[in-house]
């Protein structure tokens, strides 16, 4: 309610009734809705697919303003949800506002942020919290109280009302087919129902599944029981036992009742991961047989998941011929080939098969109807599942949409290749340096169980070591451990892509090392650190890896990698130089300098001087440890 002045159309679904009579007289908006019957249903695909619509040629009225409002038809709008039409807020929703875009339509923003805050519609920041402005008698309000304002003003003068919709539908718990949990439900012969007695059912192996009708209603081994009595012969939807199997997970053994004392012990899950479509279907789901869980006594808490992670979708190109009557034939992209420009946008695209050309269909998701999903079978031939795995989690983050693209696949395999050469050409050398490291029989040196709390492992280099490294290794040290430590902190946060970034700098800087006893240590530290940091990725590699360098026989028992606080401490520090905002050199400075001192010796800077010449120096700003620059007019 309080972003119905932002309202700038309505947009209805294909089925509604508005969009159904306005298109007997128009064949343009009857083929778009036709070509809405054939697109996705579902929440997630509504999400990624190309926003469309057609204006219906008739008006809404906005109910403060009396303003009339365009209405359109549009392909993201759901008639089971709602009253299948919604008022369109642009400058507030995303969906509406890629709508607004492709159409023309005014955008107006009525929330802005409060005072200290930022966000707007040229950042797509959309948010409903803030301050109400160009709302006529609604300026100055908080959204919160702009929500029960206007719905009071609305239900006042009787044009609506508060309504809650519930995304928690009724639930289609029965199945006409085989697999599934048995009902277990009885129908006597009086046509009265009775629960089973007999527990549990047991579906047969011994029944024909054709395809015809429910098979277990054709089996009377199974459906027909003594006295006139008959079985329930549908199963229930999978949904019921997927909403509650992360619990009987705890306690897998238990033969006596659903869930045992250990499901309140190892309850709730600490990571919940699923797509956009289990965050609005099985999630809900699952919380509501938790409660009835707990209702029972069976388990402890309110909610069955502590952490969520909603990962997005996987999308490629799509291709289509149109026959006749306009019906879409899709085919899949490795069987186009396509000519891009030198930007990689698409000019044109021809059939491998026939040599005749094919129309782009857009950028979907992933699916069988359009025909652009990638056999991930073929892929691990070709590449490995190393390769396969490096590509998903790099190319995007997991909760943002990944767009499938057989060069980046390429890509992820080149990496992999260049850590396995580099692993395989210094090994020698690197455990030549570990064999001189090793204490003689009998010399004292610390447990395993020691050097693991210290975070300690096979390469890492001992902190003697460590400072006899001369300037351009103790450089390349820092380099690695602030790797790392950015690497730790994405882990933490679940950017995976950014993780194998990090690994990717870390095969870099070791690149880059001679092939001197402590270069060849602290390689040997670096790619211990890679390795620990790409298992869950590639754990194949890794593990092998792990085991050429001799860094242990399993990398799984190894502890997880720590940064080394020493090695990110600076003797020195560089800083860039500006005049008057443009680079004009670089100075390097004690890393305990005051501000004075540094301004000092940017000034100084030979480069800078020329570039300053007989001007008067008015400001000098330093951005810490980064960079100085000095305003000279």
């Amino acid at each position: 309610p309080d972003t119905v002045m932002g309202v700038t159309y309505v947009a209805v679904a294909a089925e509604h009734p508005l969009a159904q009579r306005a298109a007997r007289h128009n064949p343009e908006l009857a083929a778009f809705i036709d070509e809405c019957r054939q697109g996705g249903t579902s929440e997630a695909e509504l999400e990624t697919m190309e926003k469309k619509g057609h204006r219906l040629g008739i008006d809404a009225v906005h109910p403060i303003t009396g303003q009339p409002v365009p209405i359109f038809a549009a392909n993201f709008v759901l008639m089971s949800y709602g009253t299948g039409a919604v008022m369109a807020v642009p400058a507030h929703d995303q969906r509406d506002w890629e709508f607004a875009e492709r159409y023309g339509i005014p955008k107006r923003q009525v929330v802005f942020a409060a005072e200290g805050e930022e966000f707007g519609i040229d950042s797509h920041a959309f948010t409903d919290k803030g301050i109400l402005r160009d709302s006529d008698c609604f300026d100055g309000l908080t959204s919160e109280e702009a929500f029960d304002a206007v719905a009071d003003w609305l239900e006042t003068h009787g044009k609506g009302g508060r309504q809650v919709n519930f995304r928690l539908r009724d639930w289609g718990v029965s199945r006409q087919r085989y697999w599934g949990c048995p009902v277990p439900v009885v129908r006597t012969a009086e046509g009265e129902v009775r629960p089973e007695t007999e527990l549990p059912v047991r579906l047969p192996e011994d029944l024909v599944v054709d395809g015809s009708g429910s098979p277990l209603k054709k089996l009377p081994a199974f459906s027909e029981l003594p006295n006139g009595e008959t079985r329930e012969t549908d199963t229930f939807d999978t949904f019921v036992e997927s909403s509650w199997y992360y619990a009987r997970y705890c306690s897998p053994d238990c033969d006596t009742a659903m869930l045992d004392e250990r499901a309140k012990y190892w309850l709730p899950v600490d990571q919940y991961i699923g797509g956009i479509e289990h965050a609005v279907l099985h999630l809900l789901y699952a919380r509501f047989f938790h409660k009835l869980l707990r209702d029972e006594g069976l388990v402890d808490g309110d909610e069955p998941f502590a952490r969520l992670l909603t990962q997005g979708m996987v999308v490629a190109e799509t291709w289509y011929r149109e026959d006749a009557e306009g019906r879409r034939e899709w085919f899949n992209p490795a069987d186009v080939e396509v000519e891009r420009d030198d930007k990689g946008r698409v000019v044109g695209a021809l059939l491998k098969a026939d040599g005749q050309p094919v129309h782009f269909g857009g950028i979907e998701k992933m699916s069988k109807s359009k025909n652009n999903g990638v056999d991930p079978e073929a892929m691990i031939e070709r590449y490995g599942a190393d390769t396969v795995r490096l590509y998903v989690m790099f190319t995007s983050p997991p909760d943002q949409s990944l767009e499938w693209n057989d060069e980046g696949v390429e890509g992820a395999h080149r990496f992999l290749k260049r850590l396995w050469t580099l692993a395989a050409t210094h090994a020698g050398g690197m455990r030549a340096v570990a064999a001189a490291r090793t204490p003689a029989a009998g010399a004292s040196e610390r447990s395993g169980e020691a050097a693991a709390a210290a975070g300690q492992a096979a390469g890492t280099m001992a902190g003697e070591t460590a400072q006899a490294l001369d300037d351009s290794l103790s450089d390349a040290r820092r380099e690695l451990h602030t790797a790392l430590k950015k690497a730790l902190f994405d882990y933490e946060r679940q950017q995976f892509n950014t993780v194998v970034s990090a690994c990717m700098t870390i095969v870099n800087i070791l690149s880059k090392l001679d092939e001197s006893a402590p270069a060849q240590a602290l390689r040997r530290e670096g790619l211990s650190i890679a390795l620990r940091l790409l298992a869950p990725i590639a754990p194949h590699i890794a593990h092998h890896l792990w085991r050429e360098l001799g860094l242990g026989d399993d990398i799984l028992d190894s502890p997880w990698p720590r940064v080394d606080e020493d090695a990110l401490a600076q003797d020195r520090i560089t800083y860039v130089v500006q005049v008057n905002g443009k680079v004009r050199g670089k100075i390097e400075v004690p890393a305990a300098a005051e501000r004075a001192e540094v301004e000092a010796i940017a000034l100084a800077n030979e480069n800078a001087q020329r570039f300053i010449g007989e001007a008067t120096v008015r400001k000098v700003i330093v951005v810490p440890n980064k960079l100085v620059n000095v305003v000279a007019k």
